[in-house]
């Protein structure tokens, strides 16, 4: 069942402060490499998938420890590249209780956003591919890498890959506007999208939903106008997240397919370690599923599981394997892992 998955985007450095202290009066902070589509690779490498990062690095020991974290989780690095001149950082302000965490990027001029499509053969990269992830953040960073990620989309359905599109906007990378132009131009070459009630209204322009409605029922709606635009969409997926505090959330799980909406049952996350990765750990085990063939119920509960568990451990990506998510997928709510 192994399939061969390509991922493109950024591979940041995070400094994160203690939880308790802010960016401004921190003295020390913890570094965890990661970034948005090779998060979602670490989790299919960890349930039995070849994976493939294309980026671009610093040829400094920066870079060289980018190799090593990936290589670390079985991902491949023949289409790493090194070029340019720093690696894209950001800080996280670590949140708790009534106060969230803050993000300040420093990623401008980073080497993957010099990255051209001169630089990588794609007809090679997407050989005997069976899937190509890629989310807006790679199309944000520079006006190129929007025509980069646009080209990398066409040229992944012209040879018959399946394509994986994460919304995944970032407010202090670009404007809802900037953004909306860039999204409807790739969707019409996407197969599965991850995209919630907020990218309907705000980035696609869909008429808000009647506010009487459930929201398993505003979010259908959306999803079929989205379906009626985009016929190419095959699947749609996004997570309910109610917050409590910073340090506790409740979390569902929404698979849209074949015109009906599957949910997996509500977990109440009352103690968060680090939330950074949440989303993609969610990501990866809708797309595990798709690629296993699994029931839409299945993969739903599968996924949730898998970001509910990623929210209990230090870093970006998930460790957690394909047999641990579905132990604790099966437990009755209230229920802990021994």
């Amino acid at each position: 069942m192994m399939k061969k998955i390509i991922t493109l985007g950024e591979i940041l450095l995070r400094f994160s402060t203690k939880v308790g202290e802010r960016l401004s009066q921190a003295n020390q902070a913890f570094m965890h490499y990661g970034g948005a589509e090779t998060n979602v690779g670490i989790s299919l490498s960890h349930f039995g998938h070849e994976v493939y990062g294309v980026s671009k690095v610093p040829d400094h020991s920066l870079g060289t420890a980018v190799e090593g974290h990936l290589k670390s989780f079985n991902v491949h690095t023949d289409y790493l590249l090194k070029g340019g001149e720093r690696l894209g950082t950001y800080y996280l302000e670590s949140g708790v209780g009534p106060r969230s965490a803050q993000v300040t990027y420093d990623r401008k001029y980073s080497s993957f956003s010099t990255l051209t499509i001169e630089e990588v053969n794609f007809d090679e990269v997407f050989q005997d591919a069976d899937l190509f992830h890629v989310s807006s953040i790679s199309g944000a960073v520079s006006p190129s890498m929007k025509e980069f990620v646009l080209h990398a989309l066409r040229k992944a359905k012209e040879l018959g890959v399946t394509t994986s599109f994460d919304f995944n906007y970032r407010a202090k990378l670009w404007s809802h506007q900037e953004a909306a132009e860039a999204i409807q131009t790739f969707l019409p070459f996407v197969d599965i999208c991850f995209c919630g009630e907020l990218d309907a209204i705000y980035l696609l322009g869909i008429e808000k939903a009647d506010e009487g409605l459930e929201p398993a029922a505003k979010l259908e709606t959306y999803y079929q106008k989205i379906k009626q635009r985009y016929p190419n969409l095959q699947y749609m997926s996004s997570t309910f997240r109610h917050v409590l505090s910073a340090s506790a959330h409740t979390l569902q799980g929404n698979f849209y397919t074949a015109g009906e909406l599957y949910q997996s049952k509500v977990y109440a996350i009352d103690h968060i370690v680090d939330r950074v990765g949440g989303g993609d750990a969610f990501a990866a085990g809708i797309l595990n599923g798709i690629l296993k063939k699994l029931e839409p119920k299945e993969i739903v509960s599968f996924a949730t599981a898998a970001s509910v568990l990623k929210h209990t451990i230090h870093g970006d990506c998930n460790t957690f394997s394909e047999d641990e998510i579905n132990q604790f997928a099966s437990l009755e709510p209230g229920k802990i892992v021994r």
